[in-house]
């Protein structure tokens, strides 16, 4: 049995071997002719799995270490009997970190001095959303939630147990935006340029779009000549971004929000846990010493002295041509603990 892992993937390398022989590579060197005669891919978001890569192939099982699944054609593996897992909220307290470190700077740098009076929304009321909210109404600030498939879910399933607006009155209400949706270009909601000019032409107090989540949720061209502040994790085009974008951004990463020790660990762990079910092994599958719901406490005092998101978006502005370095080598921050 072969198996492919992209070399990014920590703390999995010896874990596989006495099962399979596995190969680790850099995410440009998994292409068709290697994949051919693997059984199974275990990637990340640069990966993508669709017919150019998987076309001919004997893969059965892709695991991707990350929260989303835009990388992989879905209909084409199901249709080809390829079983795909990912791992869903591994690195939401490492986002929800980076959303409030990023807010933290944000009012730094316009004086604010309290959350009080500050309406947050937050698109997207999922794993990572479900923490930035409680986070958020635990810090002072009104929160307001949009997120329609997950309202039309809890009221199929009998039970609301959020209050969800439409995305009209978080446009009109809201003084900081935060995306935390996944990629979708088809279906009754939509996410790609869901952040458009017409959205931000329509803001009436919003001063702050924060981007954690996909790039293109986001029209970086029209954020660009938005008047208000940004910062964004991901971005249109990687790695190849935007550099008036990037200068205008309050703050800027290379897409590491959810890049912490603890999140990676998660990760990983999901994958282990996603082999054992689909081959039926019982490869030992570590714990992880922080809680994938995210700390109960938070103040900002404590997300500023957990993460300098200044020192990140500094390297990414000294040096836009090594976004993809940047990320690949970054130094795994611990989470917010509380």
């Amino acid at each position: 049995m072969k198996i492919i892992v992209d070399s990014h993937i920590p703390h999995i390398q010896g874990l596989i071997e006495p099962r399979a022989q596995v190969l680790y590579l850099e995410p440009a060197d998994i292409t068709c002719d290697v994949v051919r005669d693997a059984d199974a891919l275990i990637v990340r978001t640069r990966t993508h799995c669709d017919a150019a890569l998987l076309d001919g192939s004997c893969v059965r099982f892709i695991g991707s270490a990350t929260i989303g699944t835009d990388h992989i054609d879905l209909d084409y593996c199901a249709l080809h009997g390829i079983t795909v897992r990912n791992a869903p909220g591994c690195n939401a307290p490492a986002v929800a970190q980076w959303v409030f470190a990023a807010i933290h700077t944000w009012m730094q740098a316009h004086e604010i001095t309290s959350p009080q009076g500050l309406t947050l929304g937050v698109v997207g009321v999922g794993h990572i959303g479900s923490i930035v909210a409680r986070w958020g109404r635990e810090l002072g600030f009104t929160i307001l939630l949009n997120d329609p498939p997950r309202e039309m879910a809890e009221k199929t399933g009998g039970s609301l147990d959020e209050v969800f607006v439409p995305l009209e009155e978080l446009q009109r209400r809201c003084d900081i935006i935060t995306f935390h949706t996944p990629l979708t270009v088809d279906g009754p909601w939509p996410t790609w340029h869901m952040c458009d000019h017409a959205f931000l032409e329509g803001l009436a107090r919003c001063r702050l779009i924060l981007d954690a989540a996909r790039g293109p949720i986001a029209d970086n061209a029209a954020l660009m000549f938005w008047k208000g502040d940004v910062g964004l994790d991901c971005w249109e085009n990687e790695p190849n971004i935007s550099r008036p974008l990037l200068e205008k951004a309050i703050v800027a990463t290379p897409h590491i929000a959810g890049y912490s020790a603890q999140g990676k660990q998660r990760g990983t762990a999901m994958m282990l846990e996603a082999l054992n079910e689909f081959y039926g092994w019982n490869i030992p599958i570590p714990t992880i010493d922080a809680p994938a719901t995210g700390a109960q406490n938070v103040t900002f005092a404590g997300i500023a002295a957990s993460y300098d998101i200044l020192a990140d978006t500094a390297a990414l502005k000294a040096a836009p041509a090594s976004f993809e370095s940047l990320r690949n080598h970054y130094h795994h921050r611990n989470e917010f603990l509380g």
